[in-house]
Formats: C-alpha cells, sequence, structure tokens
C-alpha cells in the first residue's frame, strides 16, 4: 500500500498534465483555424477535471500509457477541412514531444545539481521527487506521442494520414475510425507491436533527450510499472 501512495505521488501530475495538454492543444488549434466546438464546451481549459477520463487515467498507472476524453471537433467547419485537419491532429503529439524536451532540460538539470550535493540534505531530499517526477514526464510524453503517431484513426497520426493520402485513399482510412480502438487494442496486446516497434523508438528518444541520465529513467519507469 505504501508502494501505491509513493507511485501515485510519482505519477499523478505528469500523466493528468500530459494527457490533458494533449487534448486542449487539439482544441485551441482547432479553435485557430475556425472551429469553436471546444470553446463552446468549456474544453479549452487546463484544469484536468474536465478532460478526465477515468479508465484512461487508470491505464497510465498500470501499463503506462491513458487516454483523457477527446476534445470534440466538428471538422466541418474548418476553413479547409482537409488541409486542417492535419495540423489539428498533429498538435497533440507536438505538445506531448515538447513537453519531454522541457521534462529531460528539467531532469538533466535537477540531476546534475543533485549529483554535488549529500545525500541527506535537505535541498537533495527536496530535488529528489522533482527528479522522479521529470524522468516520469519524459517517459509518459514520449510515450504518449510515439502511440498516438500510429497511422490509424482515431489516433492523431491516423488523423494526419487522412489529410495527407490522396481523396480514395483517405476516404477509404477514414472508414476503419468506428473500428479503430478494437484494432489498436489487438495490434497492442496480441501482437508485438509494442516489442517492435513502439520500444525501439521509445529507447531511441530517451537515450538522446535524457542523455547521461538515461538510466535515470529507466530505473524511474521500472519501479512505477512493476
Amino acid at each position: 500500500m505504501e508502494n501505491f501512495f509513493i507511485k501515485l505521488s510519482i505519477m499523478l501530475v505528469p500523466a493528468l498534465m500530459a494527457i490533458t495538454c494533449h487534448e486542449v492543444s487539439h482544441g485551441f488549434v482547432a479553435d485557430r483555424l475556425g472551429d469553436r466546438t471546444a470553446r463552446s464546451m468549456g474544453r479549452l481549459t487546463l484544469n484536468p477535471l474536465k478532460h478526465l477520463d477515468i479508465f484512461g487515467t487508470i491505464m497510465v498507472f498500470i501499463v503506462g500509457i491513458g487516454w483523457a476524453k477527446p476534445v470534440p471537433v466538428n471538422f466541418n467547419n474548418l476553413r479547409n477541412p482537409k488541409r486542417d485537419m492535419i495540423w489539428v491532429a498533429g498538435a497533440g503529439p507536438v505538445t506531448n514531444f515538447t513537453l519531454a524536451v522541457i521534462s529531460a532540460l528539467v531532469m538533466r538539470g535537477l540531476a546534475t545539481i543533485g549529483e554535488g550535493l549529500h545525500d541527506s540534505s535537505s535541498v537533495q531530499l527536496f530535488l529528489d521527487p522533482l527528479i522522479l517526477m521529470t524522468a516520469f514526464s519524459l517517459y509518459v510524453n514520449l510515450l504518449l506521442c510515439i502511440f498516438n503517431l500510429i497511422p490509424l484513426p482515431p489516433l492523431d497520426g491516423g488523423r494526419v494520414a487522412v489529410g495527407l493520402l490522396p481523396y480514395r485513399q483517405a476516404e477509404l482510412l477514414s472508414r476503419v475510425e468506428p473500428f479503430g480502438m478494437i484494432i489498436i487494442i489487438v495490434l497492442v496486446f496480441f501482437t508485438n507491436l509494442f516489442s517492435r516497434v513502439i520500444s525501439p523508438i521509445l529507447d531511441f528518444a530517451i537515450n538522446i533527450l535524457a542523455g547521461p541520465h538515461r538510466r535515470l529513467v529507466y530505473s524511474v519507469t521500472d519501479f512505477l510499472m512493476r
């Protein structure tokens, strides 16, 4: 039970920030491109309670990836629906990657400061939780970014693909959307998609962003995912 609360204290804020900012970015870009749906429904807010999906949040703590309630976007309201769909869909992964870069920079800075301190110093006791939280933030934002780039609707990568493909191919791909989440669940849990595709890309990105502190990220995520 004690371990549960320790893990919760490390994971909760980074996870909520990652999925909330992801969804808000979709609504914000759609709002700028002509669709006011998210604004009219009060979803252009960083208040996580407005976006919370209970099951999606629980999944973050179980498998390290989750989701919020999708911000509503009416693509017909966009000034150029096919083109603007690319920008709206791409905003989520771009936001998560940006948060991952910021988390990596903060983690590396805090870890460097901590290396010069005595383990029992009051400053070290203050830094340690922040280092763990930024390490998990790096991980979860990279995972959300990579996962959402899978080119299958309703994931963002699928919507980007629909916007980029010629009309006939885009229409065929868009027809997959009603079954998209079922296909994704099958791919993630019953194939080697995660170990063969997502994990190598995730490891590469962590190694680049975390640099000499990459082992810290792996040790934190190993502890949290146990």
